[in-house]
């Protein structure tokens, strides 16, 4: 009997491309669909005939509800191999392997610092302008000598740190269990504190997992704590910041501006107030976005399903 698999999110229809799809021809019917499905009814009705579904990160919430309506689903494949929207004792209950693939790191450390720099030296502003005639309005804001605030110093904020090095800024980390020894590795200082770091830096960026300690880590008072001039940077989770707090100091001026990859609500919603705030430069969560990323995914998502079938061990994700 053949099965079936739906690959979900395939925002740039390229998840069948980018993999070789054949090992699975003649046992799996794969099709990919592009638009995001945020209705529930309307993703069951999709997926109802599906063993198999492949994941695009934390897209879509797999929770106990969905996989309770979805009672022909074996196996649930995410890119990646950390995913806080699938419940895995759901999934485990209802006798769904859950498995993943592995993903860059450097993808989202090039994003951040595109952000940066597009903040710092206005480009979209001033390439706006010289599309529309115009020549030189804004003056950018120097990097070197400047302070670069990481807020999580794994392995992209870390990546994130050696290049500001080479920018010849300053860097200072913080994280709740980061050392001094664990900061210098990464050519950084450890901070006294939060506050610390959010008052002496041109630059603050996060790069930590959303969870329970962190949601909301950064809200009215954080956000006041930073200069005037500095700017907020996001490619880990919308929810680590209070969102609200964060369009009163966009609104108000109590920072300079954010570059912002990532939202509560996605994909963000067509009247959502960060679309038109001049001081937000906004990608649509970008930060694993890369051919090579994505070749590693579907790749991957291939041979878990392929090892699925023979009763080969897959890349099983646990619980955290």
């Amino acid at each position: 009997m053949t099965l079936r698999c739906a690959v979900l999110d395939d925002y740039q229809g390229v998840a069948l491309s980018l993999a070789d799809w054949s090992p699975l021809a003649g046992k799996v019917e794969v099709r990919a669909l592009r638009e995001h499905l945020a209705d529930r009814d309307q993703l069951v009705a999709a997926l109802a005939d599906c063993e198999i579904v492949v994941a695009m990160r934390e897209r879509t919430p797999f929770d106990a509800d969905l996989l309770r309506r979805l009672p022909r689903l074996r196996l649930l494949v995410t890119t990646g191999m950390r995913n806080a929207s699938i419940d895995l004792a759901a999934a485990a209950a209802a006798g769904v392997t859950v498995c993943g693939t592995a993903s860059g790191s450097t993808p989202p450390v090039e994003l951040t610092w595109a952000l940066i720099l597009g903040l710092a030296r206005q480009v979209p502003a001033e390439s706006r302008a010289l599309r529309e005639g115009g020549w030189q309005s804004t003056v950018g804001q120097d990097l070197h000598g400047r302070t670069l605030g990481l807020i999580g110093l794994g392995k992209i904020g870390g990546r994130v740190a050696r290049v500001a090095t080479a920018f010849g800024m300053d860097v200072l980390a913080w994280s709740r269990n980061l050392t001094p020894e664990r900061a210098a590795e990464a050519g950084a200082r450890l901070a006294a504190g939060k506050e610390d770091l959010l008052r002496r830096s041109d630059v603050v960026s996060l790069h930590l997992v959303l969870s329970e300690r962190t949601r909301g880590l950064l809200g009215e008072a954080e956000l006041r704590a930073m200069r005037p001039h500095a700017y907020l940077v996001n490619t880990s989770r919308a929810g680590l910041v209070d969102q609200a707090a964060l369009l009163r100091a966009l609104r108000e001026g109590w920072i300079a501006g954010a570059g912002l990859d990532v939202f509560e609500t996605e994909p963000l919603p067509a009247g959502d107030p960060l679309r038109a705030l001049p001081n937000v430069l906004a990608t649509p969560h970008l930060g694993y976005v890369t051919e090579g990323n994505y070749r590693t995914y579907y790749t991957e998502a291939v041979e878990d399903i392929a090892a699925f079938l023979s009763g080969s061990p897959v890349r099983e994700l646990t619980a955290r």
